[in-house]
């Protein structure tokens, strides 16, 4: 039992680490990576590789070594990832295999077998410069470094798709069955491998807990393994889907489907601890079984994603960084060499399998690039194979960079691939210095008037010029786009960058538009005389962003930048992901 000093400890330590994670999680969402690269900065910099080179005293006060203390969090960084795990299996989409069955097999198999090839050799031949965890064989040691190079990230994978406004098209389906398929057989390798250790591949609790006469055999576990993703993606689907309507039903809602849905997911997770594997490959194929239900709600979805995702999530990887030292286990050689072989294989297989199936060169090479975004899952491999003594701590610094660079990488490179441009957002042009809460002018030529003269000025044009051509197009048609929204714009010369200038209008103004309602938003929008695709993407950004009335109401509301941000954000206007 915990001490009274222990206690504060461990809340304060979760808060702290907690609180870091978020703040540099949204930083590295500003600058365009996943949120798990700023989790995990966070763990680096208050464990044993910043704050422990730093103020050994001050790290281990936060964070002790000795103690109880290390087993709380061990057992709340377990809950995190099992919880983790129940999000990734809710996202994958059984029916996509079906829809694009040929070219996501084939891409698939393209993507397991060559990375699995290429990995499983040089950890066969030369296990210990590898690292290869002390004990362990050649063979099983291999078997676990083919699957890490096989594996792919579903979420950073699927967030890719969204940004670049591929999810829904005939080649982000593809992607994803294919990756679907990935982290399936990849999960089902690992869990057999894990069985195959024995008392080894659970963590340190279960192994020091399990005896010869309450754990099934090894061969049973594998067994096990296998007999379990079969039936939780059959015969599990199936109740699933038809208890969630009795559920709905007669319990309250949304907390009767959320504390089903947790219930099963740690029940499940209970069951794979015990046949010697680790808790969440019962969680993730529960995910799965859940996540495929027509039952189950968006909403419902929504929230079990937000709450995992923004709390337990971020504390899961902040705490990587907590159990080992970066420098002093970063081996450069070993790090290029699995960064090569992963991307090679990945790549290599994908495209080929792409081509293969009949898809075009450039669309195959921008699967492959896709594919090859590994992100929290193989981190989450990773930790679970330093856990079980399976490598060593040079080779779990390796992975874990590995996985980092290729998901960076992984958005940019299938833009270049299929020459697009990364997705634009009006908000990313306006600032607090182009916002005017309320607007001065009472008329439609007035509100013109003064937000042209605001963009104007801050991109540093001929007033008038701006004023003049906005007013222009107004004679024209009238910029009012309905629901209390008018746009005014105009591109004008020697503009360097676009500019936004947004004002409200909490009594409304005038504005003539088709719904005839007054306008309370006023987005300005002035860009570069030649550059009309930029124009267009920001008139459509603009559009989607604020095409929701509730979305505008709240909006118009605001009394500064930072609350007008806020409320086209909570209203759902835009979303985030790891």
């Amino acid at each position: 039992m915990l001490s009274h000093a222990e206690i504060t400890t461990l809340l304060i330590s979760v808060g702290l680490l907690l609180g870091l994670a978020r703040i540099l999680a949204e930083v590295a969402r500003r600058v365009g990576q996943p949120s798990v690269v700023g989790e995990i900065l966070a763990g680096v910099l208050l464990g044993p590789t910043v704050l422990g080179t730093i103020w050994p005293e001050g790290k281990e006060a936060l964070f002790p070594s000795t103690g109880g203390l290390p087993a709380a969090r061990s057992a709340l960084t377990t809950l995190s990832v099992t919880l983790f795990l129940l999000v990734a299996g809710m996202e994958l989409d059984l029916t996509k295999i079906l829809k694009r069955r040929r070219a996501a097999v084939l891409v698939s198999l393209g993507g397991i077998t060559v990375p699995f090839a290429l990995g499983w050799l040089p950890a066969y031949l030369a296990p210990q410069w590898m690292g290869a965890g002390e004990g362990i064989t050649p063979t099983l040691f291999a078997l676990f470094v083919g699957t890490a190079m096989a594996i792919s990230a579903l979420p950073v994978i699927a967030k890719i798709l969204m940004d670049l406004h591929l999810f829904k098209t005939e080649l982000g389906a593809t992607i994803i069955a294919a990756a679907v398929i990935d982290d399936l057989c990849g999960w089902v390798i690992f869990g057999v491998i894990l069985a195959l250790m024995g008392t080894q591949a659970g963590h340190a609790a279960s192994a020091a807990s399990a005896s010869a006469g309450t754990q099934p055999a090894v061969w049973l576990s594998a067994l096990l393994v296998v007999g379990f993703a079969a039936g939780m993606l059959t015969i599990g689907r199936w109740l699933i889907n038809g208890v969630l309507p009795w559920v709905q039903a007669h319990t309250a809602w949304p907390g009767g489907v959320l504390g089903f849905a947790l219930v099963g997911c740690v029940l499940c997770a209970a069951f794979t601890e015990w046949i010697g594997v680790h808790a969440i490959f019962g969680a993730f194929f529960f995910g799965v079984a859940l996540g495929d239900s027509r039952h189950l709600r968006t909403s419902t979805r929504t929230t079990i994603d937000q709450f995992v995702s923004f709390i337990f999530a971020p504390l899961f990887f902040a705490s990587i960084g907590l159990r080992v030292n970066f420098a002093t286990n970063f081996d450069l050689l070993l790090v290029v060499v699995v960064l090569v072989i992963a991307c090679v294989g990945k790549f290599t297989g994908c495209a080929t399998a792409g081509r293969l199936a009949g898809l075009p060169r450039k669309e195959s090479l921008a699967i492959a690039a896709g594919m090859n975004a590994r992100g929290a899952m193989e981190i989450i491999l990773g930790l679970l194979a330093l856990e079980a003594g399976l490598i060593s701590d040079r080779l779990f610094v390796a992975l874990v960079v590995m996985a980092l660079v290729t998901s960076m990488a992984a958005g940019t490179m299938m833009q270049r691939f299929l020459g697009r441009s990364k997705s634009v957002r009006f908000v990313d042009y306006a600032s607090g210095k182009t916002f005017v809460a309320p607007v001065p002018g009472r008329t439609r030529v007035d509100a013109v008037a003064d937000m042209g003269r605001i963009a104007a000025e801050a991109g540093k044009v001929d007033v008038q010029m701006a004023v003049d051509a906005a007013l222009a197009r107004e004679q024209v048609l009238h910029s009012g786009v309905g629901h209390g929204v008018a746009v005014p714009h105009a591109r004008v010369a020697g503009l360097s960058q676009a500019v936004v200038a947004i004002g409200l209008s909490p009594e409304g103004i005038a504005w003539g538009s088709r719904d005839g309602r007054a306008v309370r938003v006023i987005v300005f929008l002035l860009t570069p005389e030649q550059d009309a695709r930029l124009h267009l993407d920001l008139l459509a950004s603009i559009a989607t962003t604020l095409r929701d009335p509730a979305t505008v109401d709240l909006a118009a509301t605001a009394k500064t930048w930072t609350e007008f941000l806020a409320a086209i954000k909570t209203s759902g206007a835009e979303n985030s992901s790891r």
